[in-house]
Parts: structure tokens; sequence; C-alpha cells
């Protein structure tokens, strides 16, 4: 027997509220200027790991930052998981993020530990139905034998329909819709199906069921399972439509991780994801849960937000409205030999320690600033402690999507000082001594190589 050991989740800062965008009601979460699929994987994938050390990563996505390039390389790298870690990446369809987590509780019951993280930034064409329904999140799971799990796997079951339903082509920026009535009748009765079997299979009657997740391309898709179950409405979690919209691959996955965070023991979820056919999952809450909870839940993200996002800002972000750049030349691609070197500061964010008398430094140092040993220093990972502004300043020249870049430098209270980039905050609001913590994004692409660091940014 296998199960989720713990998880995580991310949603980004910034809403675009549908009403003032003219594109509908409620918000949607939307991925800031330096986030991609990745830097989101890595933000839901910190909250996952807890310390645990997975043998295989696997990510999934429909907006790889890289068409042929291993994205979850750089996953692995900020996440510091060893060289060993197998990597495998799934795409091209929505379902995949769940099928992703059935895949790592298979190689769970192989005996194997599996992290699997699914992210995406959801574009859809302006005015359009994904623009307006869509939304941008993470979220990441760790899998295991089930003597520890949070979570075991009940029952499953899966289906694959050839049905035009959405598609997008490899030269084509927006992925289209077929009319909603030819895929319903096909992926509706499919869904339905898939459903039944999953809990005959867990040997589960849809009444003793604590919580049921479903998500689709098109909600009509699953309309009727409540009904065909026989389910209450209190037993359906919210489809966080009007807080984040449809995430991707990442939107099965976040709702669970929403049932997970009020789960009691004994409680059984049916989740289930339909897109090209359709994935569902049993799963049974163990006593375990409350020690693979993340520190930061679902609602707890959705209450983190800023709201006032300009629609043409939105679009800027996204590459969809042409506008001016900033009046300086395209910045360059990074050099390969220099990120291979410098992989465990860049990526993982490690520092150095000095082991006499204890002062940290950032980026690592051979000689302490302080004590002026040599060579007498430990590793030490400085992405997850805490930060402070120590001095500031408004750069309104220097390239960046999001004018005027907040040029910091902070200490570390653990020890150690850097200059380093504010990220989600508002100008106005920066004060010395602002408590931060530190965030994986992409700073800039140059000649199509993304170049990822840390930032800064208020705690959330």
């Amino acid at each position: 027997m296998s199960g989720i050991l713990r998880y995580g989740s991310y949603v980004p800062f910034y809403r675009l509220d549908r009403q003032a965008a003219g594109i509908g009601r409620g918000e949607r979460a939307i991925a800031s200027y330096d986030e991609d699929a990745v830097s989101m994987a890595v933000e839901a994938g910190r909250q996952a790991l807890g310390g645990a050390r997975p043998d295989t990563l696997v990510f999934a996505t429909t907006s790889p930052p890289y068409a042929e390039k291993l994205n979850a390389a750089a996953i692995a790298a900020a996440l510091d998981l060893v060289p060993e870690t197998r990597s495998l990446e799934l795409g091209s369809n929505s379902r995949m993020g769940l099928a992703g987590l059935s895949l790592a509780c298979d190689l769970a019951a192989a005996g194997r530990t599996a992290l699997v993280c699914a992210g995406d930034v959801v574009i859809g064409a302006p005015g359009g139905a994904r623009e307006r329904d869509g939304g941008d999140a993470a979220v990441a799971f760790v899998t295991g034998p089930g003597d520890q799990a949070i979570a075991r796997v009940r029952g499953s079951a899966s289906s694959t329909s050839e049905v035009l339903d959405v598609w997008r082509t490899p030269e084509e920026r927006f992925a289209r819709q077929w009319e909603e009535r030819f895929g319903i009748e096909v992926l509706a009765p499919v869904s339905l199906d898939t459903a039944k079997r999953a809990l005959a299979a867990a040997g589960v009657e849809p009444a003793a069921l604590a919580r049921v997740v479903l998500d689709a391309t098109n909600r009509r898709d699953v309309a009727e399972i409540p009904r065909a179950l026989g389910l209450k409405s209190e037993q359906v979690l919210d489809p966080l439509v009007d807080s984040v919209g449809r995430a991707g691959v990442a939107h099965a996955g976040l709702l669970l991780a929403q049932a997970l965070d009020t789960a009691a023991p004994g409680d059984l979820i049916l989740v289930l994801s339909t897109a090209d056919g359709c994935d569902a999952l049993v799963l049974e809450v163990t006593p375990h849960i409350a020690e693979g909870r993340p520190q930061r839940s679902v609602a707890h993200w959705l209450a983190s937000k800023r709201t006032d996002l300009p629609y043409n800002s939105y679009l800027k972000w996204r590459g969809i409205l042409p506008f001016e750049p900033p009046r300086r030349p395209d910045p360059a691609r990074p050099a390969a030999p220099v990120m291979k070197r410098h992989q465990q500061w860049k990526y993982a964010f490690h520092g150095s320690r000095c082991q006499g008398c204890g002062q940290g430094h950032l980026p690592p140092q051979r000689v302490c600033v302080k004590c002026g040993a040599v060579d007498r220093m430990s590793d030490e990972r400085f992405a997850d402690k805490g930060c402070s502004i120590t001095t500031f300043t408004l750069d309104h020249l220097a390239y960046s999507l999001q004018p005027p870049v907040i040029s910091t430098v902070v200490d570390f209270a653990c020890g150690g000082r850097m200059a380093c980039e504010l990220t989600d905050a508002e100008p106005k609001e920066v004060r010395i001594g602002d408590t931060l913590e530190m965030t994986f994004r992409r700073f800039y692409t140059g000649q199509g190589v993304h170049n990822y660091f840390w930032k800064a940014r208020p705690v959330r």
C-alpha cells in the first residue's frame, strides 16, 4: 500500500479582478512577471519536502519554460535534491497533474519515495473563456510507502479518450476549445464511469465520502456526477473558480491540498480530473495527517494577495500587449560554465559559515570577513532563513517588466548579508527593517536562456 507523506501548495500574490478587467466576476490568480511554472513548482515543493529526500522527481505542466530542456532539472537544483535523483516530466494535457500523483503513488508501492510537482501559468486569448476561467498555481506531494502516509490510496481508475476538447499546436500561442456540448457527449459519461470504477476498486460507497474533488477542462463534463452518485452538496469541494480560476495541471492537486488542510483521520476523498479522458483516486486520511501538513495552507495563500493588478500589466507580463521596453540593452545570455560552477549558490542558495567565529557569508567565501580565517567554511543553505532590509533603493533605469526595481541589502537573522532584489512588494510601502523571506524567481531571459535566482519578498 502507498500514499501521500507530505504536501504543499502555492498561489501567487497577485490577483486580477475579473470585473475590473471586463472578463467576468471574481478573481483569478496571476503569476508575477518573474514567475513561471518552474519557480511556482519550487515554491510548492519547498512547502512539501519538510526534510524528505525523494529519489524521484515528477514535474507536470502544460506551460514549460523550455520546450526542449529538462525543466525538472532546475526544480531539483533549487530544492537541493541529490544528483542521483531520477527526473520525469509530464505535459500536453491538464490531467497530467493527477496522473503524475498516481504515477508517484505507483512508484511508492514499489518502495520508492517520489516528489511530484505540478505548476501552470494558464494563458488565454484576451476576452476568451480561458483567460476568464484560468488561473496560475502550483502544488506538490511527497509519496512513499503507506505505513507513514497521511493519506493512503484505496483505489484508482483511468480512461483515455480521443476527443477534440482543448488543443494547441506548437506554433500557436493560445489553446482552443471545441464547442462545449460536443465534449460533454463524450467526457461526461467517461467521467462518471471512471468515478464509479475508482469507488468500486476502493470498496467505498459514495455516501461514505467526506470530500469530492471534481476538476475538468469544462465544468459541465463533471456537473452530473454529484447527482448520479447521490452526493450531498457539502461533500463536493469548492472548485475555487472565483478566487483562483482553474490552474491547469495544478488544479486537481490544489483542491486535494485544500481538502487535506482540514481533513480528519478516516476521511475518504475522491479526486477526479477530466481532460482527453479521466483519472480518479480514492484516498483515506490516516492518523498521521497533522504530521504531513505544510506550514501554509491553501486558505493562507488565498488570503495573502494583492487585488489591484491592472489588466494592461497582466497583458504585458504575458507578452500579449506590445509595449515600449526599458531603454537599456537587452540582458545578455547567462554563461553556462559560470552557471554550472555556481550551481549550489545560484539554485540551492547555499552560502558558507565560518567554523571559527560562526559568521555567515553570501555568496560563499573562502576568507571570513569577521575573523579572517581562511578555508575554514562549512556549507549552509540559506533559502529558508529569514532576513530583513538594511537599506534599499528604487532603480527606475534597470531592465524590468515591473519598474522600478527595488534593490535591497538584507541581513539574515542567522548571520550573513547580501544585495538582492525585492519582489511582490509595493515600492512606496518598503521600509528599512521590514521582515523578508527568500523566493525562487526568474530574473530575466537572455537569448532564449532563462536566468533563475533568488529574490526576497515580504513574508506572506
